[in-house]
């Protein structure tokens, strides 16, 4: 979902049409305080990419930006800021702190819709990552061992030995860790974690 948080209604409509036009679904939202409390970024946001004015009144866009940092969104709900009045200090400072990218106003509508095709895609790749970590992160310290000599492409007796347990202790931590990985073999497992 492309969020588009603008205080102009023309520039929401014809950024939505644009994303439409590349077949992707666009959100539009009038202020940074309704993007907020609207976009449900209490889930994980992956898949999603916002691309936010900087100049709006009320909650302006770098104030909004803090929230998303503030709140850990960030790269899996990458920023793409948009500005009419944007300075090169500005835009560096944004993006080392995270943001995507840094459009001034006029932009090549085709350069836009370019880069958030890219934060789309990375925002998918950084959830993918995240969850991954999370799977991980239930494994045992034994299990870790049992996949690190899996990942190592060492045979269940060989692990057995040189772990000092019996092959069906680990045969019982392979079929644990490969149901917490999500994964049916050591072929699956070893391109999950690549």
């Amino acid at each position: 979902m492309l969020h588009i948080v603008d205080d102009e209604d023309v520039i929401r409509d014809a950024l939505a049409w644009l994303a439409q036009s590349r077949g992707l679904a666009a959100q539009g939202y009038a202020s940074g305080e309704d993007f907020l409390a609207a976009a449900g970024l209490g889930t994980d946001p992956v898949g999603d990419c916002v691309l936010l004015d900087v100049r709006m009144p009320g909650m302006n866009g770098i104030a909004v930006f803090d929230q998303l940092v503030a709140r850990g969104l960030l790269p899996r709900l990458p920023v793409i800021f948009l500005t009419g009045h944007g300075d090169v200090p500005m835009a560096v400072d944004s993006l080392k702190r995270g943001a995507f990218d840094f459009f001034e106003k006029p932009f090549n509508d085709n350069d836009l819709m370019d880069r958030v095709e890219q934060a789309l895609a990375a925002s998918l790749r950084a959830g993918h990552t995240a969850a991954v970590r999370a799977r991980l992160a239930t494994l045992s310290a034994r299990e870790r061992e049992v996949l690190d000599l899996i990942l190592a492409g060492k045979m269940n007796k060989v692990v057995a030995d040189e772990l000092g347990i019996s092959m069906r202790t680990v045969e019982v931590h392979r079929a644990h860790i490969f149901d917490k990985m999500q994964v049916k073999t050591a072929v699956e497992l070893a391109g999950l974690l690549k």
